[in-house]
């Protein structure tokens, strides 16, 4: 991977299930690359999700899950998948939706 193209500041979350308010903590900060699917990808993604909008990409980092969301800006990206490309532990590929 191309660390030029990592060029994006992105914060992970995961919500506070023990606050009754809608409440999320901070978990790590790195840095990414944010691209909006492709019309190819978004029409095949269309047959499973519909909802995916965006694509991230990061060095490989043990514990991301989907029910964590990305902070990058005043944008928030839900994670929709999490793909370890190649099963190589090197870049973790996220399948996001971004909330309007």
């Amino acid at each position: 991977m191309d660390p030029g193209k990592l060029n994006h500041r992105i914060t992970f979350q995961i919500q506070n299930l023990d606050s009754e308010e809608e409440e999320w903590n901070d978990i790590v900060t790195t840095w990414a690359s944010i691209n909006p699917i492709s019309g190819r990808e978004y029409y095949q993604a269309e047959t499973i999700n519909s909802d995916l909008t965006h694509k991230v990409r990061l060095r490989y980092r043990k514990g991301i899950t989907p029910d964590m969301r990305i902070l990058y800006k005043d944008r928030i990206f839900n994670i929709v998948s999490v793909i370890n490309e190649y099963e190589k532990n090197a870049i973790l590929q996220l399948m996001c939706r971004e909330l309007m």
